[in-house]
């Protein structure tokens, strides 16, 4: 039998130890956990802090449901109000504790992300993975059997990330899910998320040119 050499499905997100990681998150992706994920939560009333921006592709999405966003990265993206820090130094640079700590966190230091953000936000913590992020001896052992996440939300569409741009047209054989911590919460839930791609995409989430389908 031949392989498999398509662009979807050869497409890996392996990236050198120096890599920036550089995946923008579809917003709608954001959008779907906000409405299909933390729905009921009063997050008008809530701060998060997302450390891993971008190009703000996710805080902007952030900023239509939370009281107050901060954004940082380590690179320094010229994303607007967003400020380069590295996450994993151990001084905050905000003047107060976030109520949530929300990212699509650097594959290679994905494990330190969640381990610093449980630290950090006071309510609850959310990250996008791959779906294959679930498994793994190491990744059982040094992060699931000690601090398993309260909902595990899983993508019944794909979310395409493109290495280096947003597109309105990739595509993708890679399953991505929604892990989240939720303070004072026991046991681990495994929901799904619907559809709703079509229903939460923006045309200008886009650059000019891009046609929301």
């Amino acid at each position: 039998m031949s392989q498999n050499t398509s662009s979807a499905v050869m497409q890996q997100r392996r990236e050198p130890h120096d890599s920036l990681d550089d995946f923008p998150t579809q917003p709608w992706a954001t959008r779907a956990l906000c409405e299909h994920v933390l729905n009921g939560r009063n997050l008008k009333g809530r701060t998060v802090w997302e450390p891993a921006c971008n190009r703000g592709h996710m805080s902007g999405p952030l900023d239509e449901y939370f009281g107050a966003v901060w954004a940082s990265d380590i690179h320094d993206y010229g994303t607007p109000r967003a400020f380069q820090h590295d996450f994993l130094f151990p001084v905050l640079p905000i003047s107060e504790q976030p109520d949530w700590i929300i990212s699509n966190p650097p594959f290679r230091l994905a494990e330190q992300f969640i381990a610093r953000a449980c630290e950090v936000a006071s309510e609850g913590v959310a990250m996008i993975v791959r779906t294959s992020f679930l498994e793994g001896v190491g990744r059982y052992q040094n992060l699931f059997s000690k601090n398993p996440p309260s909902l595990v939300a899983q993508f019944s569409e794909r979310v395409p990330m493109v290495k280096g741009r947003l597109t309105a047209t990739g595509s993708t054989a890679t399953s991505y899910c929604w892990l989240v911590w939720i303070n004072g919460e026991e046991g681990t839930r495994l929901n799904w998320i619907p559809p709703c791609r079509k229903k939460l995409e923006r045309s200008h989430d886009y650059a000019p040119g891009e046609v929301v389908a």
